[in-house]
């Protein structure tokens, strides 16, 4: 069992808590991570892009005119790809570009992002983070009280007032911990969780 320190939002030290080794003391295997990210990224694309070509676009089904005898070159169809109105030759298809990732890969692969913090000491818990007030002005101050820089930040239950005072912060997110996953975890510098958060997730992952 290792265990880390829990702070409350002023910097100060109020506890402790158990860490369980099977989850935040994993062996990392940087190409598993890898290939979490890459399903992440792969999962967010829309794939939504669509032409149309000469099977579905309408019109063209005269010959514009004959074969023979205008002078002027051959056409059998007015929506050729050549002619302005016309189809696209080989144009991208609405396509689903997501990549299957086994669902013990996908936890193993969690477990190793948040090792690789806890082993940077880029870990932080606190007792909890509240806010009266939305006030980006007063989420700041509590960043800088912590020394954080671009953190991912995790909540046990949703919290509005404090998704939005930390919408406008460059480079801080925040999440609950039942949205957690790899390509977060790596992205930000730092990781910061509720107390209750790490509870849970331990709960989900153990």
């Amino acid at each position: 069992m290792i265990s880390a320190k829990v702070y409350s939002q002023n910097n100060q030290e109020v506890g402790d808590i158990d860490l369980l080794e099977n989850v935040f003391s994993v062996s990392v295997k940087p190409e598993l991570l890898h290939q979490a990210v890459r399903a992440h990224r792969a999962a967010v694309r829309s794939g939504t892009v669509g032409v149309k070509n000469r099977a579905i676009i309408s019109g063209g089904g005269r010959k514009p005119w004959r074969q023979k005898g205008t002078g002027r070159a051959r056409a059998g169809t007015g929506r050729s790809p050549l002619w302005r109105g016309g189809a696209v030759i080989h144009g991208p298809k609405a396509r689903d570009y997501s990549i299957k990732l086994n669902k013990k890969v996908r936890r193993l692969a969690l477990k190793m992002a948040l090792s690789a913090k806890y082993a940077q000491d880029k870990l932080q818990v606190l007792d909890r983070i509240q806010l009266d007030k939305i006030k980006t002005r007063d989420f700041v101050n509590i960043k800088n009280n912590l020394g954080l820089k671009k953190p991912l930040i995790v909540t046990a239950e949703k919290s509005n007032t404090l998704e939005l005072s930390a919408r406008n912060v460059p480079g801080v997110e925040v999440i609950t911990q039942d949205s957690i996953n790899v390509y977060e975890v790596l992205k930000h510098q730092e990781l910061v969780m509720e107390k209750q958060a790490v509870e849970k997730l331990q709960e989900r992952l153990a």
